[in-house]
């Protein structure tokens, strides 16, 4: 008998949650998904559960992200709507994210190792967010021919300045200070220190157990170079982003630069535009609604299909984007990405409105 995927388990006041796919970096799927809404729900009713506990099994990482190679398929074959396999899948993962986002109990995520697109959508929304030095956190989507989602664009709008914007176009990779400054995570805890922390967590309250652990986190590389990056990612349009980085004299700008360039024209428009219309949205519902429209706009393009293919299929990292160039990308192909879906709309709803 294999494993569960997901490892579930009350006892001494705490829920915990395991991610339990150590081979894939804890990738997650459609029935983790469930399987964690599920205990969420029940442990949110459950007086026996003070304080909700999230890590991922081995030593890579919290969650490299959702199951892309099922996504790819999908999209190969035709099975684009919300009513595919994905789509139902990123239905109930948004719904997850945006109870994460509402949580009424402490919700403590290890943010040890790789956390990647979905990974950042079990921990980036929750109330007590922990990394370590060896945090890798980032949102990769566009070199992929994705857009950032799992509420992605809501925590990336939200950056200090521009450090969002520069993190979704380039795909930078945040470490624990970056994660931190950013307002990805919360508290920097020692790897060494992470088994007396959970331990401690059986007596203690969230706060107090961290408190007990928690240290100043390294300096943020981001924060440092903000200057420029507010600079030149205030820009309207990607075209223009990409003209100031390579106007800028930090070698950090030209650099971003080329990693921008390297990635889908089509999703970095639609990622800009999702990240604009983040910025001022009421709410991470609201968000993940809008969110829902594009991911299922993109399971039907080329590029989603091309950009797995190439990293992660073959592994030629040499995608053949369509458009290829920014300026090819029409006003019309963006918006199509966010047209509404009918009754297949997301529909989720604040609990104030709801």
């Amino acid at each position: 008998m294999s494993e569960p995927e997901v490892l579930l388990e009350q006892r001494d006041g705490l829920g915990l949650i395991t991610l339990n796919r150590p081979k894939a970096i804890n990738a997650l799927n459609h029935s983790m998904a469930l399987a964690i809404t599920d205990a969420l729900r029940e442990w949110a009713e459950d007086d026996a559960v003070r304080t909700v506990v999230v890590t991922g099994a081995g030593e890579r990482g919290l969650c490299a992200g959702g199951d892309i190679v099922a996504i790819h398929a999908d999209a190969k074959s035709g099975a684009n709507t919300a009513d595919s396999a994905t789509g139902q899948f990123w239905r109930d993962e948004y719904v997850l994210n945006a109870l994460i986002g509402r949580y009424p109990k402490p919700y403590v995520v290890i943010m040890d190792g790789i956390v990647m697109g979905g990974g950042v959508g079990l921990s980036g929304h929750g109330s007590h967010r922990v990394v370590t030095e060896r945090s890798k956190i980032g949102m990769p989507e566009v070199g992929i021919g994705f857009v950032p989602d799992v509420g992605g664009t809501y925590l990336l709008a939200r950056t200090p300045g521009e450090i969002g914007t520069h993190v979704a176009l380039t795909t930078a990779r945040m470490s624990a200070g970056d994660a931190i400054a950013a307002g990805f995570a919360d508290y920097f805890v020692a790897s060494e220190h992470l088994p007396a922390l959970l331990e401690t967590l059986r007596t203690e309250s969230a706060d107090i157990a961290i408190a007990k652990f928690a240290t100043d986190a390294p300096e943020s590389a981001l924060a440092a170079e903000q200057d420029w990056i507010d600079v030149c990612y205030g820009a309207d349009s990607v075209e223009e982003i990409v003209a100031r980085l390579q106007a800028h004299d930090a070698p950090g700008a030209r650099a971003a630069a080329t990693e921008i360039l390297a990635k889908s024209p089509v999703a970095l428009k639609v990622t800009l535009r999702s990240l604009r219309a983040a910025r001022t949205a009421p709410s991470l519902e609201a968000v993940l609604n809008e969110e829902y429209r594009v991911s299922i706009a993109s399971l039907s393009s080329h590029d989603l299909v091309e950009g797995i293919r190439a990293q992660v299929i073959d592994k030629d990292r040499d995608p053949r984007w369509s458009p290829a160039t920014l300026d090819a990308v029409t006003d019309a192909q963006v918006d199509a990405y966010f047209a509404e879906l009918g009754d297949r709309e997301l529909g989720l709803r604040t609990p104030e409105v709801a």
